[in-house]
């Protein structure tokens, strides 16, 4: 009886605004985790003990892209389902195959160096100076690849909707 109540609930709901309010919400979590993942590069960089990283205003500015990043990047809006069938090489949706690419591969590098840092930090393991340039370079370019990723994808959007 509880499964009827519950679904005939939902449908007096306007599904639409509950579906973008729910949306709103990952999103914002989505940035949160990516302004954590900055906010612990930015700590690794404060070992550098340079003026330029040990400011309060260069860390929330690395906490900023990588809130950005994770916000466009990792929630791509929705995309067809690919066919399970194979398809002709002129089929090929390029421009959503890209950006799923690029949000993975973006995703990833982001999350082991944000790991690298906390284990860094935590651990209170002594880091070479170049390592750890190496280790915010990385993030960086993960951050990156995950924005490429969301404009790619939002470019693609348009462009079907346009044609």
């Amino acid at each position: 009886m509880a499964k009827y109540v519950y679904a005939s609930a939902t449908n007096w709901v306007a599904p639409l605004a509950l579906i973008k309010s729910v949306h709103l919400l990952e999103r914002i979590g989505l940035a949160t985790v990516g302004a954590s993942c900055g906010m612990y590069v930015g700590a690794a960089l404060m070992h550098l003990k340079g003026e330029l990283f040990g400011s309060d205003w260069f860390i929330w500015l690395v906490m900023l892209f990588g809130a950005f990043s994770f916000y466009i990047g990792i929630d791509l809006p929705g995309r067809p389902a690919q066919r399970s069938t194979s398809r002709l090489p002129g089929e090929r949706t390029t421009g959503t195959d890209a950006a799923e690419i690029l949000s993975a591969g973006g995703t990833f590098v982001a999350a082991i160096t944000a790991f690298l840092c906390v284990n860094m930090i935590v651990l209170d393991h002594v880091v070479s100076d170049g390592s750890i340039v190496l280790i915010a370079c990385c993030w960086a370019i993960g951050c990156s690849l995950q924005i490429a990723a969301g404009t790619v994808s939002r470019n693609y959007d348009l462009e079907m909707m346009a044609s």
